[in-house]
Protein backbone atom coordinates (compact mmCIF):
# COMPACT_ATOMS: atom_id res chain seq x y z
CA UNK A 1 0.00 0.00 0.00
CA UNK A 2 1.54 3.56 -1.15
CA UNK A 3 1.51 6.27 1.78
CA UNK A 4 -1.54 8.33 -0.13
CA UNK A 5 -3.42 5.18 0.26
CA UNK A 6 -2.31 4.65 3.77
CA UNK A 7 -2.94 7.76 4.81
CA UNK A 8 -6.77 7.76 3.03
CA UNK A 9 -7.62 4.80 5.16
CA UNK A 10 -5.94 6.09 8.35
CA UNK A 11 -8.35 9.34 7.67
CA UNK A 12 -11.18 7.33 7.35
CA UNK A 13 -10.80 5.76 9.97
CA UNK A 14 -10.26 9.09 11.99
CA UNK A 15 -13.52 10.33 9.87
CA UNK A 16 -15.69 7.90 11.45
CA UNK A 17 -14.13 8.33 14.87
CA UNK A 18 -14.75 12.03 15.28
CA UNK A 19 -18.15 12.14 13.05
CA UNK A 20 -20.28 9.18 14.65
CA UNK A 21 -23.10 8.89 12.50
CA UNK A 22 -21.31 10.51 9.12
CA UNK A 23 -23.68 9.74 6.02
CA UNK A 24 -26.81 9.60 8.08
CA UNK A 25 -29.74 12.05 6.49
CA UNK A 26 -30.26 15.03 8.32
CA UNK A 27 -27.17 15.04 10.18
CA UNK A 28 -23.52 17.20 9.21
CA UNK A 29 -25.73 19.26 7.11
CA UNK A 30 -27.78 17.40 4.74
CA UNK A 31 -31.38 18.72 4.66
CA UNK A 32 -32.99 15.56 3.01
CA UNK A 33 -33.10 12.13 2.63
CA UNK A 34 -33.73 12.69 -0.73
CA UNK A 35 -30.84 11.80 -3.12
CA UNK A 36 -29.14 11.75 -0.06
CA UNK A 37 -25.57 10.60 -1.55
CA UNK A 38 -24.15 9.32 2.10
CA UNK A 39 -20.31 8.84 1.22
CA UNK A 40 -20.37 12.19 -0.25
CA UNK A 41 -20.77 13.16 3.07
CA UNK A 42 -18.03 11.19 4.47
CA UNK A 43 -15.84 12.20 1.51
CA UNK A 44 -16.47 15.89 2.68
CA UNK A 45 -15.67 15.72 6.47
CA UNK A 46 -12.27 13.01 5.21
CA UNK A 47 -11.03 16.08 3.40
CA UNK A 48 -11.53 18.57 6.18
CA UNK A 49 -10.13 16.24 8.18
CA UNK A 50 -7.10 16.03 6.18
CA UNK A 51 -6.82 19.79 5.59
CA UNK A 52 -7.17 20.17 9.56
CA UNK A 53 -3.52 17.32 9.49
CA UNK A 54 -1.59 19.21 6.63
CA UNK A 55 -2.47 16.63 4.17
CA UNK A 56 -2.75 17.89 0.96
CA UNK A 57 -5.17 15.77 -1.53
CA UNK A 58 -5.90 16.61 -5.23
CA UNK A 59 -9.12 18.07 -5.60
CA UNK A 60 -11.95 15.59 -6.18
CA UNK A 61 -9.83 13.18 -4.18
CA UNK A 62 -10.89 10.52 -2.91
CA UNK A 63 -13.39 9.06 -5.52
CA UNK A 64 -16.67 7.94 -4.07
CA UNK A 65 -15.49 4.36 -5.91
CA UNK A 66 -12.47 4.71 -3.62
CA UNK A 67 -14.42 5.04 -0.78
CA UNK A 68 -16.26 2.33 -0.75
CA UNK A 69 -12.71 0.12 -1.58
CA UNK A 70 -11.81 1.88 1.58
CA UNK A 71 -14.92 0.80 3.53
CA UNK A 72 -14.63 -2.79 2.26
CA UNK A 73 -11.40 -2.94 3.71
CA UNK A 74 -12.69 -1.81 6.89
CA UNK A 75 -15.42 -4.53 6.92
CA UNK A 76 -12.60 -7.74 5.68
CA UNK A 77 -10.61 -6.38 9.36
CA UNK A 78 -13.98 -6.25 11.65
CA UNK A 79 -13.23 -2.41 11.98
CA UNK A 80 -16.99 -2.35 10.50
CA UNK A 81 -19.20 -4.66 11.00
CA UNK A 82 -20.64 -6.48 7.78
CA UNK A 83 -24.05 -4.77 7.61
CA UNK A 84 -25.98 -1.70 6.43
CA UNK A 85 -25.06 1.62 8.04
CA UNK A 86 -28.47 3.32 7.35
CA UNK A 87 -28.39 5.86 9.86
CA UNK A 88 -24.18 6.70 9.20
CA UNK A 89 -21.12 5.11 10.16
CA UNK A 90 -19.56 4.62 13.52
CA UNK A 91 -16.98 1.92 14.54
CA UNK A 92 -17.62 -0.01 17.67
CA UNK A 93 -18.71 1.35 21.15
CA UNK A 94 -16.14 3.66 21.67
CA UNK A 95 -14.31 2.54 25.20
CA UNK A 96 -16.80 0.46 26.36
CA UNK A 97 -18.28 -3.63 25.59
CA UNK A 98 -21.17 -4.27 24.04
CA UNK A 99 -22.24 -5.35 27.58
CA UNK A 100 -21.36 -2.30 29.39
CA UNK A 101 -22.79 -0.17 26.06
CA UNK A 102 -25.98 -1.83 26.89
CA UNK A 103 -26.36 -0.90 30.57
CA UNK A 104 -25.11 2.23 29.48
CA UNK A 105 -28.29 2.65 27.10
CA UNK A 106 -30.74 1.50 29.34
CA UNK A 107 -29.47 4.44 31.86
CA UNK A 108 -29.68 7.26 28.92
CA UNK A 109 -33.65 5.45 27.75
CA UNK A 110 -34.78 6.12 31.27
CA UNK A 111 -33.13 9.65 32.09
CA UNK A 112 -34.73 10.43 28.35
CA UNK A 113 -38.49 9.06 28.99
CA UNK A 114 -39.58 9.20 32.53
CA UNK A 115 -36.92 11.98 33.90
CA UNK A 116 -37.54 14.35 30.63
CA UNK A 117 -34.33 15.16 30.16
CA UNK A 118 -34.75 17.33 26.54
CA UNK A 119 -30.83 16.73 25.52
CA UNK A 120 -30.60 13.54 26.53
CA UNK A 121 -34.21 12.53 24.37
CA UNK A 122 -32.75 13.82 21.60
CA UNK A 123 -29.44 11.78 22.02
CA UNK A 124 -31.46 8.33 22.89
CA UNK A 125 -33.32 9.18 19.53
CA UNK A 126 -30.19 9.58 17.52
CA UNK A 127 -28.74 6.68 18.89
CA UNK A 128 -31.66 4.33 18.51
CA UNK A 129 -31.53 4.93 15.08
CA UNK A 130 -28.19 4.39 14.56
CA UNK A 131 -27.93 1.12 16.23
CA UNK A 132 -31.11 -0.29 14.64
CA UNK A 133 -29.11 -2.54 12.76
CA UNK A 134 -26.87 -4.02 15.78
CA UNK A 135 -30.29 -4.40 17.85
CA UNK A 136 -31.52 -6.55 14.52
CA UNK A 137 -28.51 -8.89 14.65
CA UNK A 138 -28.49 -8.76 18.76
CA UNK A 139 -32.43 -10.05 18.32
CA UNK A 140 -33.83 -6.88 19.83
CA UNK A 141 -31.77 -7.43 23.41
CA UNK A 142 -29.57 -4.21 22.87
CA UNK A 143 -32.78 -1.95 23.67
CA UNK A 144 -34.47 -3.91 25.99
CA UNK A 145 -34.88 -2.15 28.89
CA UNK A 146 -33.25 -4.67 31.39
CA UNK A 147 -33.01 -1.41 34.73
CA UNK A 148 -35.50 1.47 34.71
CA UNK A 149 -35.85 4.40 36.80
CA UNK A 150 -39.45 5.16 36.96
CA UNK A 151 -39.24 8.20 39.06
CA UNK A 152 -41.33 10.55 36.49
CA UNK A 153 -40.73 14.10 35.77
CA UNK A 154 -44.23 15.42 36.75
CA UNK A 155 -43.66 19.34 34.36
CA UNK A 156 -43.00 19.50 30.94
CA UNK A 157 -39.18 19.83 30.54
CA UNK A 158 -38.40 19.62 26.63
CA UNK A 159 -39.26 22.91 24.62
CA UNK A 160 -39.94 21.32 21.39
CA UNK A 161 -42.23 18.70 23.44
CA UNK A 162 -44.47 22.10 25.03
CA UNK A 163 -44.98 23.19 21.22
CA UNK A 164 -45.95 20.14 19.93
CA UNK A 165 -48.77 19.64 23.00
CA UNK A 166 -49.17 23.02 23.05
CA UNK A 167 -48.14 23.32 26.72
CA UNK A 168 -45.36 25.92 26.45
CA UNK A 169 -43.89 27.20 29.76
CA UNK A 170 -41.78 29.70 29.75
CA UNK A 171 -39.21 28.96 32.18
CA UNK A 172 -35.77 28.07 32.56
CA UNK A 173 -36.00 24.78 30.78
CA UNK A 174 -35.19 26.46 27.57
CA UNK A 175 -32.08 28.15 28.29
CA UNK A 176 -30.46 24.39 29.35
CA UNK A 177 -27.67 25.00 26.74
CA UNK A 178 -26.48 28.21 28.04
CA UNK A 179 -26.67 26.61 31.46
CA UNK A 180 -24.65 24.21 30.99
CA UNK A 181 -22.30 26.00 29.22
CA UNK A 182 -22.10 27.87 32.47
CA UNK A 183 -21.61 24.95 34.76
CA UNK A 184 -18.97 23.29 33.01
CA UNK A 185 -16.75 26.48 32.60
CA UNK A 186 -17.44 28.12 35.96
CA UNK A 187 -19.39 31.00 35.21
CA UNK A 188 -21.69 33.73 36.49
CA UNK A 189 -25.04 33.92 35.69
CA UNK A 190 -27.89 36.47 35.59
CA UNK A 191 -31.21 33.97 36.31
CA UNK A 192 -35.01 35.00 37.58
CA UNK A 193 -36.65 33.30 40.10
CA UNK A 194 -40.87 33.68 39.10
CA UNK A 195 -42.41 31.54 41.49
CA UNK A 196 -41.52 30.49 45.40
CA UNK A 197 -43.98 28.70 46.86
CA UNK A 198 -41.82 28.56 50.44
CA UNK A 199 -41.00 32.14 50.34
CA UNK A 200 -43.19 34.95 48.14
CA UNK A 201 -40.90 37.81 48.94
CA UNK A 202 -38.00 35.78 47.61
CA UNK A 203 -38.35 36.21 43.67
CA UNK A 204 -36.42 38.45 40.99
CA UNK A 205 -33.17 38.50 39.39
CA UNK A 206 -29.90 36.85 41.55
CA UNK A 207 -26.47 36.23 40.04
CA UNK A 208 -25.11 32.96 40.95
CA UNK A 209 -22.54 30.18 40.22
CA UNK A 210 -24.28 27.16 38.89
CA UNK A 211 -23.02 24.09 40.10
CA UNK A 212 -25.49 21.03 39.14
CA UNK A 213 -28.53 19.79 37.20
CA UNK A 214 -30.49 16.99 39.66
CA UNK A 215 -32.90 15.09 39.54
CA UNK A 216 -34.90 14.62 42.33
CA UNK A 217 -38.03 12.57 42.60
CA UNK A 218 -40.08 14.29 40.89
CA UNK A 219 -38.00 17.12 38.91
CA UNK A 220 -35.02 18.88 37.93
CA UNK A 221 -33.45 21.20 40.15
CA UNK A 222 -30.56 23.59 39.84
CA UNK A 223 -27.92 23.60 42.40
CA UNK A 224 -26.06 27.18 42.42
CA UNK A 225 -24.02 29.61 44.98
CA UNK A 226 -24.60 33.05 45.19
CA UNK A 227 -22.13 35.27 43.67
CA UNK A 228 -22.26 38.10 46.73
CA UNK A 229 -21.45 35.50 50.03
CA UNK A 230 -21.61 31.64 48.77
CA UNK A 231 -24.57 30.70 49.91
CA UNK A 232 -25.33 27.16 48.30
CA UNK A 233 -29.36 26.65 47.55
CA UNK A 234 -31.41 24.24 45.38
CA UNK A 235 -34.14 25.67 43.32
CA UNK A 236 -36.43 23.94 40.73
CA UNK A 237 -35.42 24.62 36.77
CA UNK A 238 -39.21 25.51 36.08
CA UNK A 239 -39.62 27.87 39.36
CA UNK A 240 -36.97 30.21 37.20
CA UNK A 241 -37.88 32.21 34.30
CA UNK A 242 -37.12 31.73 30.35
CA UNK A 243 -33.67 34.08 31.13
CA UNK A 244 -30.15 32.91 31.22
CA UNK A 245 -27.49 35.58 31.10
CA UNK A 246 -24.17 35.22 31.29
CA UNK A 247 -22.35 37.99 32.85
CA UNK A 248 -18.73 36.91 33.37
CA UNK A 249 -17.49 34.96 30.28
CA UNK A 250 -14.34 34.04 32.08
CA UNK A 251 -15.15 31.79 34.50
CA UNK A 252 -13.82 30.49 37.60
CA UNK A 253 -12.76 27.07 36.35
CA UNK A 254 -13.97 23.44 36.96
CA UNK A 255 -11.45 22.65 39.79
CA UNK A 256 -13.22 25.68 42.01
CA UNK A 257 -16.92 24.00 41.13
CA UNK A 258 -15.95 20.78 42.21
CA UNK A 259 -14.90 22.26 45.55
CA UNK A 260 -17.96 24.08 46.01
CA UNK A 261 -19.75 21.08 45.00
CA UNK A 262 -18.58 19.06 47.54
CA UNK A 263 -19.62 21.24 49.86
CA UNK A 264 -22.81 21.01 48.53
CA UNK A 265 -22.64 17.54 48.64
CA UNK A 266 -21.55 17.57 52.29
CA UNK A 267 -24.38 19.53 53.21
CA UNK A 268 -27.09 17.19 51.81
CA UNK A 269 -25.29 14.42 53.14
CA UNK A 270 -25.86 15.93 56.54
CA UNK A 271 -29.19 16.94 55.78
CA UNK A 272 -32.35 15.25 54.77
CA UNK A 273 -34.16 16.56 51.41
CA UNK A 274 -32.84 19.53 49.39
CA UNK A 275 -32.93 22.45 51.57
CA UNK A 276 -29.45 23.68 52.66
CA UNK A 277 -30.18 26.32 55.02
CA UNK A 278 -29.42 29.68 55.00
CA UNK A 279 -25.55 31.26 54.90
CA UNK A 280 -25.06 31.32 58.50
CA UNK A 281 -26.30 27.57 59.33
CA UNK A 282 -23.96 26.70 56.54
CA UNK A 283 -21.04 28.37 57.20
CA UNK A 284 -21.31 26.56 61.03
CA UNK A 285 -22.40 23.09 59.23
CA UNK A 286 -19.29 23.30 57.04
CA UNK A 287 -16.98 24.28 60.30
CA UNK A 288 -18.57 21.27 62.15
CA UNK A 289 -19.44 23.70 64.69
CA UNK A 290 -23.63 23.57 63.92
CA UNK A 291 -25.59 21.42 67.11
CA UNK A 292 -27.64 18.56 65.41
CA UNK A 293 -31.19 17.55 66.41
CA UNK A 294 -31.76 14.20 67.51
CA UNK A 295 -34.77 12.90 66.54
CA UNK A 296 -36.14 9.79 67.35
CA UNK A 297 -39.13 8.45 65.45
CA UNK A 298 -41.58 5.12 66.75
CA UNK A 299 -42.72 2.61 64.19
CA UNK A 300 -44.97 0.49 64.34
CA UNK A 301 -46.78 -2.45 61.99
CA UNK A 302 -47.68 -3.01 59.31
CA UNK A 303 -44.53 -0.39 57.93
CA UNK A 304 -41.81 -1.69 60.32
CA UNK A 305 -40.39 -4.11 57.76
CA UNK A 306 -40.20 -1.47 55.39
CA UNK A 307 -38.39 0.74 57.84
CA UNK A 308 -35.87 -2.01 58.85
CA UNK A 309 -35.34 -2.36 55.08
CA UNK A 310 -33.89 0.74 54.69
CA UNK A 311 -30.61 -0.18 55.61
CA UNK A 312 -29.19 3.33 53.50
CA UNK A 313 -31.70 5.82 53.89
CA UNK A 314 -29.01 8.08 55.97
CA UNK A 315 -25.48 7.31 56.51
CA UNK A 316 -25.82 8.38 60.41
CA UNK A 317 -29.27 6.41 60.98
CA UNK A 318 -29.88 4.17 63.98
CA UNK A 319 -32.97 1.54 64.20
CA UNK A 320 -33.56 0.05 67.57
CA UNK A 321 -35.92 -2.80 67.61
CA UNK A 322 -38.67 -3.00 70.31
CA UNK A 323 -39.86 -6.28 71.75
CA UNK A 324 -41.30 -9.16 70.00
CA UNK A 325 -44.68 -10.54 71.19
CA UNK A 326 -44.43 -13.38 72.60
CA UNK A 327 -47.54 -14.69 70.73
CA UNK A 328 -47.10 -13.73 67.20
CA UNK A 329 -43.19 -13.25 67.28
CA UNK A 330 -43.70 -9.83 65.52
CA UNK A 331 -41.97 -6.83 66.64
CA UNK A 332 -44.07 -4.28 68.93
CA UNK A 333 -42.07 -1.33 67.22
CA UNK A 334 -38.82 -0.32 65.76
CA UNK A 335 -37.41 3.20 66.98
CA UNK A 336 -35.84 5.15 63.46
CA UNK A 337 -33.34 7.72 65.63
CA UNK A 338 -31.10 10.18 63.44
CA UNK A 339 -29.16 13.42 64.04
CA UNK A 340 -30.45 15.84 61.84
CA UNK A 341 -29.76 19.42 61.23
CA UNK A 342 -32.91 21.91 62.43
CA UNK A 343 -32.77 22.74 58.64
CA UNK A 344 -34.05 19.42 57.29
CA UNK A 345 -36.95 18.58 59.93
CA UNK A 346 -39.65 19.64 57.56
CA UNK A 347 -38.52 17.20 55.10
CA UNK A 348 -38.01 15.18 57.46
CA UNK A 349 -41.30 15.02 58.82
CA UNK A 350 -42.81 14.78 54.82
CA UNK A 351 -41.05 10.86 54.85
CA UNK A 352 -42.26 10.48 58.55
CA UNK A 353 -45.98 11.83 57.25
CA UNK A 354 -45.66 9.15 54.72
CA UNK A 355 -46.90 6.68 57.39
CA UNK A 356 -49.78 8.25 58.82
CA UNK A 357 -50.86 6.35 61.92
CA UNK A 358 -48.29 4.29 61.96
CA UNK A 359 -45.35 6.98 62.97
CA UNK A 360 -45.23 8.85 66.28
CA UNK A 361 -42.52 11.28 67.05
CA UNK A 362 -41.08 11.08 70.23
CA UNK A 363 -38.88 13.13 70.29
CA UNK A 364 -37.64 16.22 70.38
CA UNK A 365 -40.97 17.28 71.82
CA UNK A 366 -41.32 19.93 70.17
CA UNK A 367 -41.26 18.29 66.99
CA UNK A 368 -43.45 15.37 68.70
CA UNK A 369 -45.89 18.24 69.79
CA UNK A 370 -45.84 19.78 65.88
CA UNK A 371 -46.43 16.45 64.58
CA UNK A 372 -49.21 15.85 67.40
CA UNK A 373 -51.45 18.75 66.20
CA UNK A 374 -50.78 17.60 62.61
CA UNK A 375 -52.95 15.07 63.73
CA UNK A 376 -55.68 16.77 65.18
CA UNK A 377 -55.85 19.11 62.34
CA UNK A 378 -56.27 16.09 59.90
CA UNK A 379 -59.06 14.97 62.22
CA UNK A 380 -60.80 17.68 62.56
CA UNK A 381 -60.69 18.20 58.82
CA UNK A 382 -62.50 14.65 58.58
CA UNK A 383 -65.26 15.64 61.47
CA UNK A 384 -66.19 18.63 59.11
CA UNK A 385 -69.94 18.59 57.24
Amino acid sequence: MDIKAFERLMLLIATLLKYPGVGCPKTFGSQSEKHHDALEQVRSRLQELAATYGIEFPEGYPAIPTLRKDLKILREYGILEDRMYRWGYYLGTGAMSQEEFKVALNALFSQAQFQADPQVRRIHETLSKRLRGLNLELDGQLFYPVRQHLNRAIIYTDPEEMVEVGKNRDNLYHQLPVLEKAISQGQVIEISRQTNPYNKNRIGMIRVYPLQLIYHDIAWYLLYEYCDNGHLAIGRVNRFANYCQISHPTGRGIAVQRENLAKAYQLLENGWGLKLGDVEEQRLELSGELKFILVKVRFYPPVITFILEGDRRHPKQKIVKGVKDKTTGELSHVDYIVALPRRSLDEFMLWVHRHMDAAQVMSPPELAEKHHQAAIKLLNRYQLP
